[in-house]
């Protein structure tokens, strides 16, 4: 929507990124002191489902002040949501099974992670599809609106700057603008999901004892004992 630069795109997303970070190391400092992680949840997915929620409301006037404070809401919330969710699910299992649940965990959120940006890339390009038609009545030659619709939009982004009429050019970056919008209103309603779901994560209290786990195959005399147990 802004026609931003690769370079210029990486420099407007350094505040979602450093904020995330100081709130993630914050957050792993009050539940190391107080051994309290469920709050920083709900609130953590409140803040994020609000701030992917202001995103719907981005549009080519947007002001840049605007853009960095809807990052800062999302990036409170994520950060919030960095670290507790590996100690809630470490915190309900076994000691044994500590591993199994945090490479559980690494799986989950990769796998979304996968999802996301599958599901959030075809909304995207359908709605690009269905904004040819605007596009064509602003008066592009249907071979440049070529260019801005399906898997191409994204790609040649940086073509708007290319266009001369402000009439076109607004009319492109209003299509971008109406594209993404959908595709944070499903992003936003997967969020409010998050929400309902953080209700039913329990509090376990931390231990302050430090248990130490074998980890690895039992060997054989373990095994053989185990299995002469079992048998009696």
């Amino acid at each position: 929507m802004k026609s931003a630069s690769p370079l210029r795109s990486g420099i407007l997303i350094i505040p979602l990124v450093v904020t995330q970070a100081l709130v993630g190391i914050f957050t792993g400092v009050l539940i190391h002191r107080y051994g309290y992680y469920l709050s920083f949840i709900r609130v953590g997915m409140t803040l994020m489902t609000l701030g992917v929620g202001l995103f719907i409301y981005l549009s080519p006037a947007t002001s840049i002040a605007t853009i960095v404070g809807f990052e800062i809401i999302f990036s409170l919330g994520a950060g919030l949501l960095f670290e507790p969710p590996l100690i809630a699910i470490q915190a309900c299992v076994i000691q044994d099974e500590t591993a199994t649940a945090t490479a559980s965990l690494g799986l989950s959120r990769n796998l979304a992670l996968a999802l996301s940006v599958v599901i959030g890339g075809v909304v995207f390009q359908n709605d690009m599809n269905r904004g040819a038609a605007s596009l064509v009545a602003a008066g592009l030659p249907v071979t440049v609106t070529s260019l801005f619709v399906g898997d191409k939009a994204a790609a040649n982004v940086n073509l708007v700057d290319q266009i001369t009429d402000p009439r076109q050019k607004l009319a492109i970056r209003s299509a971008f603008a109406a594209s993404l919008r959908d595709m944070w209103i499903v992003y936003t309603s997967v969020s409010a999901c998050g929400i309902l779901a953080s209700w039913w994560v329990v509090h376990k209290e931390l231990s302050e004892v430090h248990l130490e786990t074998k980890t690895g195959l039992k060997n054989e005399k373990e095994q053989v004992g185990l299995k002469s147990v079992t048998t009696a």
